[in-house]
């Protein structure tokens, strides 16, 4: 008996954590209970009953297959099927009247021919990108609406009064679906993909900002002076927010389409450019890509000692932090749909601590090479240069990787800048109304190269 009150606790739980997640999920369940009560109407009230006849239930039917989470998805479907029923139904009855004029005999063979001709040309065209985008769900109800009119019509007498009652009836459930999901409460398609963006671009910056903290810190390392292998490492939860990122692109494509079917609220105009999203999308997952590449550094088999590793730490783990300001600058930007020019400003820090980070490395490799050739020592040198002059170059190759992967995250942080910039014109963001000075003024210093570091010393 335990195991069974254990799956209804767990499944209880499951179900509690999905409302609370979310809330707006519930009132969605109780829009559409409204919207069938109302449609219920036309079958108890009896004067409504006289108005749609027995095809009220087309309405009921209307409101379960139309009905959809946002706004956007709502206006999709029911704006597809009213267009659809119409112009399958007003086909139908030409020809319907076209197959009654050519005689009882070969009535059937027109209608048969006309709906193999028309069924076969309207699943084709599903397959044309524009057609599946934006009208996929209106052509398979057309298909349906045609088939319906002109199988029915045949035995039928009143074929044109029965076509009139139907439209109607989907016309009022299409109008009941409407009115519920924007007056209550309503959830739209393009606030969801705009807080959508602004959210994974916070996600990318947390993740590479905690694969460069996870490769430089290495608390499982040993000394190198014991001459064991360094331990491999795992990923933490916060270095894993890229994944989201990559698996985002559907999401964003289905609330872009359905975001343009959406009339202008709030601070979305009627012409707002939802596709400008998709764009920075795109240049989101090119940085996520490479941010995978250098969360796999992490993971490796392969680690450069801690004693070389540490000669780079300082440089990447800022610029591993002023790439994460400006990735979090331009999140800031979308969400509040204003042009700042601290995100300028926090790129050109990223680019400048990038060219650190490119110098530092070259001469790291010119420290390496001497040491293999076995160069002389000078005197004023520091012990830790003859230190790191005596590893191979080959232990460092890891450490090269990893640094030159973050440099590719830092170019491609410029193609979201840059996308990012294009939104906010065509959007026509505002100018942001802070004190830049005094803002810069308030962030947190990035700590500068030890003095010792012997990179710097050559």
């Amino acid at each position: 008996m335990a195991a069974p009150r254990d799956r209804v606790a767990a499944f209880g739980g499951m179900v509690w954590q999905v409302g609370a997640d979310d809330p707006r999920r519930m009132v969605h369940g109780l829009k559409v209970a409204l919207a069938l009560a109302l449609c219920s109407l036309f079958y108890y009230v009896h004067p409504l009953y006289d108005f749609t006849g027995g095809n009220a239930m087309w309405a009921v039917l209307t409101v379960v297959v139309v009905f959809e989470y946002t706004v956007g998805a709502c206006l999709y479907k029911g704006l597809n099927r009213a267009a659809a029923t119409l112009a399958g139904g007003a086909l139908a009855l030409g020809v319907h009247w076209v197959a009654s004029q050519s005689g009882k005999e070969l009535q059937p063979y027109v209608l048969t021919g006309s709906m193999f001709i028309m069924a076969a040309a309207a699943t084709f065209s599903r397959f044309i990108p524009t057609m599946k985008a934006k009208f996929d769900y209106g052509v398979t109800v057309f298909i349906l609406t045609y088939c319906l009119v002109s199988v029915s019509g045949y035995r039928a007498d009143e074929v044109v009064f029965m076509a009139q009652q139907r439209l109607t009836t989907i016309a009022i459930g299409a109008f009941i679906c409407f009115a519920v999901c924007t007056l209550v409460f309503p959830v739209w398609a393009g606030q969801e993909l705009h807080v959508l963006v602004a959210r994974n671009m916070d996600k990318l910056a947390a993740a590479a900002e905690g694969c460069v903290e996870d490769y430089f810190s290495d608390p499982a390392a040993v000394d190198a002076a014991a001459g064991e292998k360094p331990a491999r490492r795992a990923l933490s939860a916060k270095s894993q927010g890229y994944k989201q990122v990559l698996n985002a692109k559907a999401s964003e494509d289905s609330l872009a389409n359905l975001a343009k079917w959406e009339p202008g609220h709030g601070k979305f105009g009627f012409r707002h450019p939802y596709g400008q999203y998709q764009k920075v999308g795109a240049a989101m997952r090119c940085c996520a890509y490479c941010i995978d590449a250098l969360a796999a550094c992490v993971g490796s088999e392969a680690q450069t000692p801690a004693h070389i590793k540490k000669h780079l730490a300082g440089t990447c783990l800022a610029l591993g932090r002023h790439l994460a300001t400006v990735l979090r600058e331009a999140s800031g930007c979308v969400t509040s749909m204003t042009r700042s020019d601290r995100l300028g400003l926090a790129a050109a820090d990223m680019n400048a601590t990038a060219q650190e980070l490119r110098d530092k490395l070259r001469c790291l490799a010119t420290v390496l090479e001497e040491g293999e050739d076995g160069s002389p020592e000078a005197e004023q040198e520091h012990d830790a240069v003859t230190e790191l002059r005596t590893s191979p170059l080959m232990e460092a190759l890891p450490l090269f990787s990893a640094a030159s992967m973050l440099l590719e995250v830092c170019a491609r942080a410029e193609l979201v800048i840059g996308a990012v910039e294009t939104l906010a014109t065509t959007a026509r963001f505002k100018k942001a109304d802070h004190d830049e000075k005094a803002a810069l003024d308030t962030e947190a210093p990035v700590p500068a190269a030890s003095a010792g570091n012997p990179v710097d010393a050559h």
